[in-house]
């Protein structure tokens, strides 16, 4: 890795970030995981591995904080065709039933998201087992279930720190067991996790509050909450403090993209005014980080098919690497 030229321009056939990696050679891996079946507002998130690896030929190499976490290797293999088809023919299900108020292909969507599941379960497992730092490039934000399961098998004492515009606490959202809405739920009722911290939140129905509010592995910080206390005279600084005291020193981020202000992510598959800033996301997370504890793994999901949603995608993905790698 250090034969690369860090100040050069990436070459057209380069690997994520314009790095020469492979498998071997590099410490993270990341899966893209083209998939979002049960997408209910806009679509094209399915694009997002593709967008953000052409996106992540601009972003320079140089990190402020770990400027030389690059040269550990962060590779990205093709996106799996057979994934891609998964999604194709779920969507098509998914869309005829819509339109025809049925659930008709229901039982077959689920038979596939559970068979993507196991997929990113197994492709992860795979490579802890080798050694390496596991991340996942979505799709919408049902594709992590399998790669926080296999996180959670080798870090059973592990948090989950999630950014999102959405608690994603609803129970089979549309008759869909592994729906985008239902990831954390599932996370919360079929994984045993300790704790869950959710940040960001800002659209959520009456049963995900309360679903919330009685598990005390839970613990949310809603938008309104905190643009409240902002607006008090809290600093960032302050605030961050709160949501690191509630995470153990193992941490997995999961982080659905409409989190942040929609400015940021224009087309992602639901957006919602309010939101995060940018560099409060990259002060959370650096945060994390230097009061000592570990991210163990990540996803990065929910990144539309633009090309400034890459841009953002490429960049945001790029500080998890480089903090994950430090």
């Amino acid at each position: 890795m250090t034969t690369i030229d860090p100040n050069a321009k990436a070459s057209k056939d380069s690997g994520i970030f314009g790095l020469e990696s492979d498998f071997e050679n590099s410490r993270l891996v990341l899966l893209p995981v083209p998939f979002e079946a049960t997408t209910s507002y806009g679509v094209g998130t399915v694009d997002g591995p593709q967008n953000i690896l052409e996106a992540s030929m601009q972003v320079d190499l140089y990190h402020d904080v770990f400027p030389n976490a690059w040269e550990q290797g962060i590779f990205m293999p093709r996106e799996s065709v057979e994934v891609r088809e998964w999604n194709n023919q779920a969507r098509v299900w998914v869309d005829k039933d819509r339109d025809a108020e049925t659930k008709t292909h229901l039982a077959a969507v689920n038979e596939i998201t559970e068979k993507l599941n196991q997929w990113v379960y197994q492709e992860t497992k795979k490579n802890l087992a080798a050694g390496k730092i596991a991340g996942l490039v979505g799709g919408d934000h049902a594709t992590p279930f399998g790669a926080i399961r296999a996180h959670l098998e080798k870090y059973p004492a592990m948090s989950v720190l999630h950014f999102d515009a959405h608690f994603d606490l609803r129970n089979a959202y549309e008759g869909f067991t592994d729906s985008h809405a239902s990831i954390m739920f599932n996370v919360a009722t079929k994984l045993p996790l300790k704790k869950l911290v959710q940040i960001g939140l800002r659209d959520f129905c009456k049963e995900e509050i309360e679903f919330s509010k009685s598990n005390p592995r839970l613990v949310a910080f809603t938008d309104r909450e905190i643009f409240s206390r902002k607006a008090k005279g809290h600093t960032w600084h302050a605030i961050t403090q709160d949501v690191l005291k509630t995470l153990s020193d193992e941490v997995y981020v999961s982080f659905d993209i409409d989190g942040l202000d929609p400015a940021y992510c224009p087309h992602t598959g639901t957006p919602v005014p309010g939101g995060l800033s940018f560099q409060e996301s990259i002060y959370i997370l650096r945060s994390l980080v230097e009061s000592g504890k570990k991210i163990v793994g990540f996803d990065l999901v929910e990144v539309g098919n633009q090309e400034y949603d890459g841009v953002v995608g490429a960049r945001l993905l790029y500080e998890l690497a480089c903090l994950s790698l430090r």
